[in-house]
């Protein structure tokens, strides 16, 4: 969760593609009513990130940049669920389920390090909405409603919940209020522009999973090719990477890549690089007309 703190003339604008996200994921910075050095992020004593207003949050254009036929994931902490729904409307959403994040111990007990006034809380709501008319991909209709993991810093969200998503709905993927980067997404916010480390104390026992944008050097969306499973004869990729890695090798046909360029460089078969991209969307170019560009621009 991070904050554009910003006044709305000054706010960066939401990153925009053609045809608009399919999939947008956001953790707002929410403000709560009791603003005491245990529970507000914002507190000089805890430096965690800058909040947002009820009303900043839904007047973010989230319907002007999202597809018509789109899904929406909005983090929500127990004690902002009404807020939450009207976010959701505000955005051009209609709620139709959710799924908990129940954090764990070790040992594989509740968490009971959590917060609250009436009860201690160890869990945390991902609220799902859709705009239009979209169901989710297959492992969906499978999936259960709810992760169980550990807690790491403060605010930040199970790795799972990504994989839950790619599994769940389609590509492209948007991320509002980013502070970590993942394959095959975009972000946004304060937090996710180039040369800012996420405020807060980092978590140590995790390693360099999903490390700060503006660590990643090359390894960013728009830099460098990002490797993708290396797949022998016959072997199918898992529904938790199908999405992403579709995302990846649209990004690389997008750029001017073949198809059979794509195949050498994955060791793919044309038919299966040719089901991805249209997982992903593709609209697909005339047969040899990048090439010949490229070939006719010397």
């Amino acid at each position: 969760m991070t904050a554009v703190a910003a006044g709305a003339a000054d706010r960066e604008p939401l990153p925009e593609i053609p045809g608009g996200w399919a999939t947008v994921l956001a953790d707002p910075p929410w403000r709560f009513t009791n603003r005491t050095g245990k529970v507000a992020p914002e507190h000089r004593r805890l430096d965690r990130y800058d909040t947002m207003t009820f009303a900043d949050i839904c007047a973010l254009p989230v319907a002007a940049v999202a597809a018509p036929n789109s899904h929406l994931y909005l983090w929500v902490p127990n004690a902002l669920l009404p807020e939450g729904m009207q976010v959701m409307t505000a955005w051009g959403y209609r709620y139709v389920s959710n799924i908990v994040w129940a954090k764990r111990r070790k040992d594989g007990g509740p968490d009971g390090r959590g917060v609250g006034f009436y009860f201690r809380n160890v869990t945390e709501l991902l609220l799902f909405g859709v705009r239009g008319s979209l169901r989710t991909l297959p492992p969906g209709r499978r999936q259960v409603n709810i992760i169980e993991t550990r807690k790491r810093e403060h605010s930040r969200k199970p790795d799972e919940s990504y994989e839950l998503i790619e599994s769940c709905s389609p590509p492209p993927f948007l991320e509002l209020f980013a502070r970590y980067t993942r394959i095959g997404w975009s972000g946004w916010g304060d937090e996710a522009a180039a040369g800012v480390e996420p405020r807060g104390r980092p978590h140590p026992a995790y390693g360099m999973r999903m490390r700060p944008l503006a660590l990643q050097g090359p390894t960013r969306q728009d830099a460098t090719m990002t490797k993708v499973p290396t797949l022998p004869r016959g072997k199918r990729l898992r529904d938790t990477e199908r999405s992403s890695v579709a995302a990846e090798l649209l990004r690389r046909y997008n750029s001017g890549k073949s198809i059979r360029e794509i195949c050498g460089e994955t060791g793919y078969s044309i038919g299966r690089v040719r089901r991805l991209l249209e997982e992903a969307g593709v609209a697909f170019r005339k047969r040899g007309g990048a090439t010949r560009r490229r070939k006719g621009s010397g």
